[in-house]
């Protein structure tokens, strides 16, 4: 085996770069260590900016086809419904003013089956390590798979593998994570259908975040504490509880029940890597970073990713010189560094708000979602960066405006106060 690129990981990102970088020409080698593609609940809400990335790519059609449903608001609820904070994305610039709400499946089937020619993907192969020239730099991967072990050079290494990455570890990139204090049970709801919105209720446990999905069914994600599904809890006690905690999941109550043995139960991340690049290998996806499912940017943040770094190599004439590469790598470094880590801000932030359940987190979280309901324009500020179509990241003023110690002219101060 031999390649231009070596992609290490089949999950959407690794995907997303092999076509984007295959579309320069480049002989991509895409490899997985799994024999069969995971079912997972992640990466099912894709924002306007993803939309736009997908469209670009000639691939937006075809998700849509898979059944792919189309929300235009994303909102915060009380646990009755009640709105706290509702974000309207038909204001957003441009001509993508929608989230598509997909099953990750489909979209990683999408990307895979409009592949280059030039792409190779291939399951079943597991990336043992990094080959480095006498310099240092990475000049390809060893792999061990069906037909033993092998040595594969390229030009360029991605690593796509997950927030554990091995590559990374083996590039020798350090990584600062850090585990949120409750984790997340995601129910995949069959035979419910839910409103045309992303919703997120603030309630006394924590956050409950619904969303729809293709074939009539949504998902919900709900917060736990460490242990509350261990031991054989009682699943049929726990299920009144979170009813009786949301009243507006009461419809779902029956169809939750049903899929309480599809359970998945994940625990929530803070990852970002000390860089993105060295030379010969580029960091993409969760092998780079992750924030917390809340706001909705991890699927977004690893197409980003594949998108910058096809750029860069373009602007330097999409050849595998492994000059020219590394000029790129340093290109994508600067460009996706910055916006990396306001996702980063911003999604702790938004979870703060939502998931914190007693003390002062949770009071400043409940001011600051007042505050900004109540100012249109932190209002279209907000939206314009969890959307990706206009990302102007929050001034220390806008910050005192949310916690409501300077007056803002835009607020309607009737509504803050409530």
């Amino acid at each position: 085996m031999s390649a231009d690129v070596v992609v290490v990981g089949a999950g959407a990102g690794g995907l997303a770069s092999a076509r984007a970088l295959g579309a320069l020409g480049l002989r991509v080698l895409v490899l997985d260590r799994q024999r069969t593609p995971a079912s997972i609940a992640k990466g099912e809400i894709l924002q306007p900016e993803t939309v736009r990335i997908l469209d670009a790519w000639g691939a937006l059609d075809a998700l849509r086809a898979t059944g792919a449903r189309p929300v235009g608001r994303l909102a915060i609820r009380d646990p009755y419904g009640g709105p706290l904070l509702c974000l309207d994305y038909a204001g957003l610039p441009g001509a993508y003013r929608e989230i598509l709400c997909a099953d990750y499946g489909d979209l990683r089937g999408v990307l895979a089956d409009g592949l280059p020619a030039t792409v190779d993907l291939r399951w079943g192969r597991r990336v043992t390590g990094l080959l480095r020239d006498a310099g240092g730099r990475v000049r390809g991967v060893r792999v061990t798979g069906d037909g033993g072990d092998q040595d594969v050079p390229a030009a360029l290494v991605v690593a796509a593998d997950g927030m554990s990455s091995p590559v990374r570890r083996a590039a020798g990139v350090t990584v600062e994570r850090r585990e949120y204090p409750h984790g997340l049970v995601a129910f995949d709801v069959a035979g419910a259908e839910v409103a045309d919105e992303v919703t997120a209720y603030r309630t006394g446990r924590g956050l409950c975040l619904v969303y729809p999905l293709p074939g009539g069914r949504c998902r919900l994600y709900v917060q736990v504490t460490p242990g509350e599904f261990r031991g054989g809890a009682d699943l049929g006690r726990w299920c009144d509880r979170l009813v009786a905690d949301v009243p507006a999941l009461r419809p779902l109550a029956s169809a939750i029940r049903a899929s309480l043995h599809r359970r998945q139960l994940l625990a929530v991340y803070r990852l970002r890597t000390a860089r993105l690049t060295v030379p010969g290998l580029a960091l993409v996806g969760e092998a780079a970073h992750a924030v917390h499912p809340m706001a909705a940017q991890g699927v977004n943040s690893s197409l980003g990713d594949a998108e910058t770094l096809a750029a860069t190599l373009a602007a330097e004439g999409g050849t595998p010189e492994p000059g020219a590469v590394d000029r790129a790598l340093r290109a994508f470094e600067a460009a996706r560094r910055p916006r990396l880590d306001h996702v980063a801000t911003v999604s702790h932030n938004a979870s703060r708000m939502i998931t914190s359940v007693s003390g002062l987190p949770k009071l400043l979280g409940g001011r600051m979602m007042r505050r900004t309901a109540a100012n249109p324009r932190l209002l279209g500020l907000t939206a314009g960066n969890l959307s990706g179509t206009d990302v102007r990241p929050l001034s220390l003023v806008d910050r005192l405006h949310q916690l409501g110690l300077l007056a803002d002219r835009h607020a309607h101060p009737a509504l803050s106060e409530k």
